[in-house]
């Protein structure tokens, strides 16, 4: 249980300060779930985009642990997606997810952003066509440490005007997933991925932001603090009110 949950501000993004990792993934599933639970007895249904990161691990674990979800009724997507690695592959989203989310409950439909061999630009435009087909209730994700969302490293565009695109993978997002243990080396992390964009991601009503431990405490300060632009891509969260980011205290530091 928390001792202090601390709560701020930055533009429109609320964030929550939480003692540790476990408090503070208890929270933001918490939160992903009422916010579910929110849209199925407004709408009847609800469609939510899912990260694929051990950032999420505490929060995706408390989320589908939830009660009183109609797992049926909700569809389910995923961010993003390495290029070029062998469909079986341990590090492929689409199997993390089904470890953490998609095997665990049983969706009304899930959307893979994979395709079975077609070119990845018309892999891009069949699922821009997909989540286009009604709007966004809720995105699950966290920040890099280079500060981006998704996959788009910076410079990001902010104005994308695509809703999902290919993407080259810069040296510190790579190097990033070597540290997260997902790879044994940065030559053994694919250099390309698709990617759903930041204005695609910021189309959505509610996201839910989890970002633990210090080796996010710089991303979180630039997102939090710096210029709002392409250089620290999660900086265009301030711009959306219906963000709430939950840290540690590894991740936000002593103040």
């Amino acid at each position: 249980m928390d001792k202090q949950m601390i709560k701020k501000k930055f533009g429109k993004l609320t964030l929550e300060i939480h003692d540790d990792r476990t408090v503070m993934g208890a929270a933001a599933g918490a939160a992903a779930a009422e916010a579910i639970r929110e849209t199925l007895a407004a709408k009847g249904a609800a469609r939510v985009i899912f990260a694929a990161a051990p950032s999420q691990n505490e929060t995706l674990a408390a989320l589908v642990a939830a009660p009183d979800i109609d797992w049926g009724r909700v569809s389910a997507f995923h961010m993003d997606e390495y290029l070029g690695l062998a469909p079986d592959a341990p590090q492929r989203f689409a199997c993390y997810l089904e470890e953490h989310v998609f095997g665990k409950v049983k969706f009304g439909a899930t959307h893979l952003i994979c395709g079975s061999g077609e070119p990845p630009e018309l892999v891009c435009d069949a699922y821009a066509r997909k989540l286009a087909e009604a709007p966004i209730d809720l995105v699950c994700l966290g920040i890099g440490e280079n500060g981006h969302i998704a996959f788009n490293d910076p410079p990001a565009d902010l104005d994308d005007p695509q809703a999902v695109r290919i993407v080259t993978l810069d040296e510190v997002c790579r190097r990033q997933q070597v540290n997260d243990g997902c790879f044994p080396d940065i030559g053994a992390v694919p250099e390309q991925a698709l990617t759903l964009t930041v204005p695609r991601l910021l189309d959505a009503r509610r996201l839910v932001c989890t970002v633990p431990g210090p080796r996010k405490h710089d991303a979180v300060r630039r997102t939090c603090y710096g210029e709002i632009s392409g250089e620290c891509p999660a900086s265009a969260l301030r711009t959306h009110g219906g963000v709430t980011m939950y840290v540690d205290r590894d991740c936000w530091g002593d103040d």
